[in-house]
């Protein structure tokens, strides 16, 4: 089996697992690192993920994947949060975050620059708008590599 096919997989597990919960599924990663295999599941909710809840999470998906034997090979399961400083995937992870401080990264440079840092101010469509300083800036999705929150030092 393909690693995504895997990943797709897991995926209905964990909705299954997660369905009458306030959990949502952020993300799902099949990957070697080194001689090691691992099946990383990240959660998330409203409120915030707490460590009883990925514990919950990855004591039923053991069980599931070991009565449907999915994965053939030997490898290490994580159920956890992603972290603040995730990409942003779904609207939903750009609506969360308007109003915080965040990184855009760009496929190619635009005007110069291949990253803009500032606040997420609105996201339409298409489009985002990026207050810097004085500089408002508006970037097509299409150009964003990469955009995650980060945290300001103060």
């Amino acid at each position: 089996m393909n690693k995504k096919s895997i990943e797709s997989s897991v995926q209905d597990l964990v909705e299954d697992i997660i369905r009458s919960s306030e959990i949502e599924l952020v993300d799902i990663e099949y990957v070697k690192e080194g001689p090691f295999k691992y099946l990383r599941v990240y959660l998330d909710k409203a409120e915030g993920i707490t460590v009883d809840d990925c514990a919950d999470v990855s004591r039923a998906l053991n069980k599931k994947l070991d009565e449907v034997d999915l994965i053939k090979e030997q490898y290490f399961l994580e159920v956890s949060s992603p972290g603040v400083e995730r990409p942003f995937k779904t609207d939903a992870d750009y609506q969360k975050n308007i109003g915080n401080f965040v990184e855009v990264k760009f496929y190619k440079p635009i005007d110069g620059r291949k990253s803009v840092e500032g606040i997420l101010s609105e996201k339409q469509d298409n489009q985002v708008v990026i207050q810097a300083g004085e500089e408002q800036i508006k970037i097509e999705v299409k150009d964003i590599s990469k955009i995650n929150r980060v945290l300001e030092d103060f």
